[in-house]
């Protein structure tokens, strides 16, 4: 895993484990409760680098699915589904996440 040591991640919080090294978390994220960060599918025999951007906070119970990148200082609502990247400064909600601007 590759996550930076002033990243917040909370105690519930699910980070893959099963393909740890595709974990990537920069420097002052805040990762919420019970939230779920992928890097594999054992369905498709995928492993790929999921990468959550300086800056970037997650919400409660948010999903970042594997290969997902969140750019630099974004918000992902809580109980979002991230399965496409999500630009640097802009706000994912929904399931599944669709991002608009931050204002």
């Amino acid at each position: 895993m590759d996550v930076h040591p002033t990243a917040w991640i909370a105690e519930t919080a699910l980070i893959d484990r099963t393909w740890p090294r595709g974990v990537h978390i920069g420097p002052d994220c805040v990762i919420g409760e019970e939230v779920v960060i992928l890097t594999h599918d054992l369905t498709r025999g995928i492993y790929v680098d999921t990468h959550v951007g300086p800056g970037t906070q997650i919400g409660a119970r948010a999903i970042l699915l594997p290969g997902v990148t969140v750019g630099r200082n974004c918000v992902v609502q809580p109980g979002a589904l991230v399965n496409r990247d999500v630009p640097d400064d802009h706000v994912a909600t929904g399931n599944p996440a669709v991002a608009s601007r931050r204002t």
